[in-house]
């Protein structure tokens, strides 16, 4: 990751070092806070409460580190999304990484992708049949990919298949977990390599959704995605549905790419 301060300022604004040791003080401080910005990539949105405890800082000091975030367009805050009933009180506020703080990441190949893609669309006559070739694009795409994932989950006893899944997501760049939700599972893919693109193809996403369908062996929704502006990339798998993935089996693609709303 680039240090998020000289994305936002460029490395001249860095100031020489004066009495006291100001620039090595600077540079803790900006170190701490690509740790908070990695931390909140690899977890998703948190509160500062979380953050402070996986980086064992205080919650003032990351809170100090999360409006420097927030100033310079890095993070912003959010309502924490609650599943089931709401408990009283004010829901709590999390923090997000922006458009801007996802770009301080390795992304230097989306425009390149994209211009790929729109090649592809149009060498296929465009209109349907180029939909159709981006399509059978993503799909070969992820078949490599899917075949190594394929083995981590058969590897797994079923009711951590989800878990070896994330885990094998994890090692490609995606920053997956999975965790109990009712009545099923999440999994939750909290960094995209290909948001920017998947963005305007949304076919990268649906062909993603099917191979999680066909490697857990059960029908899958995608409830949320990067690519559409939702802090983290959602899949539910309902309840026992994490048995051997027979080969026919197809997935709901109607959400993939896009919130459901």
């Amino acid at each position: 990751m680039k240090n998020v301060s000289e994305a936002q300022t460029g490395p001249a604004a860095t100031p020489a070092a004066g009495p006291g040791g100001a620039a090595p003080a600077l540079d803790e401080q900006r170190g701490t806070r690509n740790r908070v910005v990695r931390s909140i990539l690899d977890h998703g949105p948190s509160t500062a409460a979380e953050v402070a405890l996986r980086l064992q800082l205080t919650q003032a000091a990351v809170r100090r580190h999360l409006d420097t975030l927030v100033a310079e367009g890095v993070v912003e805050p959010r309502e924490k999304r609650v599943y089931g009933a709401r408990t009283r009180g004010r829901p709590a506020k999390v923090f997000a990484l922006t458009e801007c703080g996802r770009d301080a990441f390795d992304q230097a190949y989306d425009k390149l992708a994209a211009d790929a893609l729109r090649w592809i669309a149009q060498a296929a006559g465009g209109g349907e049949m180029g939909e159709a070739a981006i399509a059978a694009f993503a799909r070969a795409r992820l078949a490599a990919q899917a075949e190594a994932y394929r083995h981590a989950v058969e590897a797994a006893e079923p009711r951590g298949r989800a878990e070896a899944l994330a885990k094998a997501l994890t090692a490609d760049g995606y920053a997956a977990t999975a965790r109990s939700a009712p009545v099923g599972e999440q999994l939750c893919q909290h960094h995209c390599p290909v948001a920017h693109v998947a963005e305007q193809f949304p076919q990268l996403c649906e062909a993603e959704t099917e191979v999680f369908s066909r490697l857990l062996g059960t029908h899958v929704q995608r409830l949320a995605t990067i690519a559409h502006g939702d802090g983290v990339c959602t899949t539910f798998i309902p309840r026992g549905g994490t048995e051997p993935a027979p080969q026919s089996t197809t997935a709901s693609t109607s959400t993939a790419g896009r919130n459901p709303a």
